[in-house]
């Protein structure tokens, strides 16, 4: 017997509010699952940054769905997922999915962590986000019309967030996928031309491209007043991970759950629809 099932089932979603944790508590609770939402506005509060809080989080959980906002790469995440995961053994969690990025030596490292827990895990190891153009750091340049980031020409296989939470409920509440690593990606390598034509498309506007060059691109993130780790991680990001160490398609989606990722062009039509992208006349 799966010793996931000797006790009633808990599942811990941290980041429960964000992006990809809001949606896999959402189908978690849909398939009539127990949840307990680990954010600072949660009660009980989770906060990263005061391991105190962690014990009542974890009082009684069987599963945790673990997100390190804003990233794995930020200093100190390494501590934290370690620190983590040897609190979940102590209150008995038996199951432990870490959402992870491509291309990030500081998220392997926390996927090792993982995987030396000693206990059941798998690994959703994700390419960007659809989403970061609609509900992230891009929203306003799209809004404005024009994507204004340092990618050159460099490809990307962006993934939505929708399959990722799909992937992700799935491992939490199915038994086979123990041990694994779902590498996930969208179906498409696109440039940010590409994406800029996807959603000028499906808002009926032109919505341009513009290289701009990393430090004005840095300067301007942190003219506009973004948290101080949001501009180091995008900083870190545009500088190492966007140099074609990605350029490639991955079948994770497939593998876990039998069907292939949703298209950016799908994800900027229905965005669309919901008129977060519409600007005044």
């Amino acid at each position: 017997m799966n010793l996931l099932r000797k006790k009633k089932d808990l599942t811990l979603i941290l980041g429960g509010t964000g992006k990809t944790g809001r949606r896999v508590a959402d189908r978690l609770k849909a398939s009539a699952k127990a949840v307990r939402i680990g954010s600072r506005s949660a009660t009980p509060s989770f906060d990263w940054d005061q391991e105190k809080t962690w014990d009542a989080s974890l009082k009684g959980v069987t599963a945790a769905y673990i997100t390190y906002a804003p990233d794995l790469a930020i200093p100190g995440a390494k501590d934290a997922i370690q620190a983590f995961v040897q609190k979940a053994k102590r209150h008995g969690v038996k199951r432990l999915v870490l959402l992870s990025g491509r291309g990030e030596e500081d998220a392997l490292a926390c996927e090792r962590i993982v995987q030396d827990s000693g206990l059941e895990w798998t690994v959703v190891r994700a390419s960007w986000f659809n989403q970061n153009f609609s509900e992230g750091a891009f929203v306003d340049m799209v809004l404005n019309g024009a994507i204004t980031l340092p990618a050159g020409d460099q490809v990307e296989p962006f993934v939505d967030v929708d399959d990722i939470a799909d992937v992700a409920a799935a491992v939490l509440m199915q038994d086979h996928h123990n041990g694994e690593i779902y590498e996930v990606t969208g179906p498409r390598l696109m440039s940010m031309a590409d994406i800029a034509a996807d959603l000028s498309q499906a808002t009926g506007r032109t919505i341009a491209y513009v290289n701009v060059p990393h430090d004005a691109f840095v300067a301007e993130i942190s003219n506009s007043r973004a948290p101080k780790e949001v501009t180091w991680m995008l900083e870190y990001l545009f500088a190492t991970v966007l140099d074609g160490r990605n350029a490639h398609l991955t079948d994770g989606v497939a593998r876990a759950l039998g069907r292939p990722p949703k298209d950016f062009a799908a994800y900027a039509r229905d965005v669309a629809r919901t008129g977060i992208w519409k600007v005044a006349a």
